[in-house]
């Protein structure tokens, strides 16, 4: 049986949860705040707070599972409502996820050794002391990991920052290897099986000469925009023919924005850009006059980024690091083609020249000739439409759920824990690209 373990519990935790509990693979879950809200409730509580409370419950199924350590993960929620900021500080906060994550690490240390546990499966920055036990028990060490490497960062924040300095305070600070990023080597080190919801995040980690582990890529699920497609069949281009280009996200040259303006500006009148974002947080010339030079709407849930989605004919992602890319599969779910690099969850969504194109980063001449190819071509744009909602029709959390079963225990055989009895996806579990092969030791 396996022991999970995550501070919060985001969406990829708990279908992974379900998938290891339906195929009778779950021994116990551990999280930091587990809070049962009724459905009753949900109709008088204020959205704002049902939705908070929400992201804190789990499915009935998985209740005889949970474990909760509480109170460490409620101070931190506590400190953020009251603005607390020092004690929510990255890495020094006593209230800080960092704290949070250790604290529930060492506590899941303690419990593989007083039951039996066939292994753990961890998430990066908070698996380091249960892997050393898990190792010394001879227990199976799992790790999930959703950000690229480091270094892969470290090196594009290098070459991007020489190559235009003008964008340079929009890319952060420069990653350095300290502390979490010290820490989630030694976990790679550590991990036997890590599974990724990305092609791209599977080379990075395989270049980052730490890991030696066998690596699945799960891509995770996509949530049908019900909403949305009540709404029928999006009618592309305006009636001045031009197309509508949307761009999601922060505004950082990490995600490549400048490549996306210098393609837009390129093509004139031809196309009319919408930059969906929160304001910027730190000042950049540069970028204050490309936004002047488009429309800005500020957007500040998934409901405020799919009401863009439904008035555009394209997204873009033009990103250099963005291993997630979560609005790629909500614009495929919403019916809109994407254009995305290599280094986003593109690659793992969309099929060339079917959902959308997947273009070479830095390359604004690419993004305009894609961009210029669907405005000349309405029929086309149409068709890659009802491509994208079949795609995401055809990518459900359920399928991540299974692939997640069913690779954990192919890793229990391999690593001499036998097949679970109760083990029985319900329906066969397609092979996906970048995971490990059944016959590899």
């Amino acid at each position: 049986m396996i022991l999970l373990t995550h501070p919060t519990g985001h969406a990829s935790v708990r279908h992974a949860a379900l998938g290891l509990h339906r195929a009778g693979l779950l021994g116990e879950f551990w999280t930091g705040l587990n809070l049962p809200i009724p459905a009753w409730a949900n109709r008088w509580l204020p959205a704002g707070l049902s939705q908070d409370l929400q992201r804190r419950s789990f499915p009935e199924e998985l209740r005889r599972k949970i474990r909760s350590q509480p109170w460490r993960e409620a101070s931190r929620v506590l400190a953020g409502r009251l603005g607390l900021g020092t004690l929510t500080q990255p890495m020094n906060g006593a209230c800080s996820l960092d704290a949070v994550s250790q604290a529930l690490d060492r506590h899941v240390s303690r419990r593989l050794g007083e039951s039996r546990f066939t292994g753990v499966y961890a998430f990066e920055h908070g698996a380091e002391v249960s892997f050393r036990t898990a190792r010394e028990l001879n227990q199976l060490a799992i790790y999930e990991q959703v950000s690229g490497h480091w270094k892969e960062w470290q090196r594009l924040f290098d070459e991007e920052s020489e190559a235009h300095p003008d964008w340079a305070a929009t890319l952060g600070p420069r990653p350095e290897a300290q502390a979490l990023t010290e820490r989630s080597d030694k976990e790679l080190g550590l991990a036997q099986v890590v599974i990724v919801p990305t092609t791209f995040i599977k080379r990075t980690l395989e270049q980052s000469a730490v890991m030696r582990a066998r690596v699945a890529v799960i891509p995770h699920g996509i949530v049908p925009s019900t909403s949305l497609t009540t709404l029928g069949e999006r009618t592309p281009l305006t009636e001045s023919g031009q197309l509508r280009v949307l761009y999601v996200g922060a505004l950082s040259q990490r995600k490549g924005i400048r490549y996306l303006f210098d393609a837009v500006n390129s093509l004139g009148g031809a196309v009319e850009l919408t930059v969906a974002s929160r304001r910027p947080t730190v000042s950049c010339r540069a970028l204050d006059q490309q936004l002047k030079r488009c429309r800005h709407v500020a957007v500040h849930s998934p409901a405020d980024v799919l009401r863009q989605m439904q008035r555009h004919d394209v997204l873009v992602c033009p990103a250099l690091f963005d291993p997630i890319s979560a609005e790629i599969p909500l614009a495929l779910s919403a019916g809109l083609p994407v254009i995305a690099t290599p280094h986003t969850s593109g690659p793992d969504h969309v099929t060339e020249g079917v959902e959308g194109f997947i273009v070479p980063i830095r390359s604004a001449d690419a993004i305009a000739a894609r961009l210029a190819t669907l405005r000349e071509d309405p029929e086309r744009l149409r068709s890659m439409s009802r491509a994208a909602r079949a795609r995401a029709a055809d990518t459900p959390w359920l399928r991540y759920e299974q692939t997640v079963a069913t690779r954990v225990n192919e890793a229990m055989a391999l690593a001499g824990h036998g097949t679970s009895a109760s083990f029985s996806p319900s329906v066969p579990t397609p092979q996906l690209p970048g995971v490990f092969p059944r016959e590899r030791a």
